[in-house]
């Protein structure tokens, strides 16, 4: 399950990192520490300009820095209720699961994010109940996660006009795998990253082979992530700041 992450890093920095030809700073979500379930997300993904055919040749396709609704709403879905439901994907399954299948196949993204926070039960000596506290996980070297994502087209049939930008609703999902590392201590599952040497593959709108794309999404190799407690502070999503990756004593 990967139900927040910290996404800071500005457009400018993402672009360059991710060789991105094209993006708009202005219409993007701010810096966040705290990224929930439908809040808009920065997004880095490969597609045809509009007007083409997105049949993914080389000389159509370009790589673009785009904000996302997290959740991601199916085209058949009858409202963008569905999204808050589908902010994860299974791995083991994302390839068969009606909800996904389609954007695996065609609609692949990577999502930037600093890290990830996840709960662990624990109790507390003074009391002896249990609570639950929120690590953040994220790689020791400081580097950005390039997090696994499908991403999907949704049409609101209150608008009468295709060509309204106000039409068409662009959410997304991240792909989960079972956890290892520091991120196996404290939950089974975390999200699947993406090296940058796969980059490329990932994204290409050309690769629709369902097979060869399960390839790309291996676990991650141990001695790489580090977790620490932070303050249930997390907890509440309407708190969003640096402080709220100040480590505390576990039992704090």
């Amino acid at each position: 399950m990967c139900g927040r992450y910290v996404s800071t890093r500005g457009p400018e920095d993402l672009a360059r990192r991710f060789e991105v030809t094209e993006w708009h700073a202005a219409d993007g979500p701010a810096p966040s520490w705290n990224v929930a379930p439908t809040d808009e997300v920065w997004a880095v993904l490969e597609r045809a300009p509009r007007g083409r055919d997105g049949d993914g040749e080389a000389a159509g396709v370009r790589r673009e820095l785009l904000p996302l609704r997290w959740g991601l709403v199916p085209s058949w879905a009858k409202d963008v209720k569905a999204g808050a439901r589908m902010i994860n994907a299974r791995v083991e399954t994302v390839h068969e699961k009606p909800a996904f299948r389609t954007a695996f196949v065609r609609r692949r993204c990577l999502l930037p994010a600093d890290g990830f926070y996840e709960w662990q039960q624990i109790k507390v000596q003074d009391t002896g109940r249990t609570r639950k506290q929120p690590y953040f996980i994220h790689p020791e070297d400081g580097d950005v996660m390039a997090l696994a994502g499908l991403y999907e087209y949704w049409r609101d049939p209150a608008v009468q006009r295709d060509d309204d930008p106000a039409a068409w609703l662009m959410t997304c999902t991240v792909i989960t795998t079972e956890a290892t590392d520091a991120a196996g201590r404290v939950h089974p599952r975390m999200p699947l990253a993406i090296g940058p040497g796969h980059y490329g593959d990932w994204l290409d709108p050309a690769r629709r082979d369902a097979e060869g794309l399960r390839e790309l999404l291996t676990p991650p190799a141990g001695g790489r992530l580090d977790a620490r407690p932070v303050s249930p502070a997390v907890n509440n999503v309407r708190n969003n700041g640096p402080e709220l990756l100040t480590p505390v004593p576990p039992a704090a």
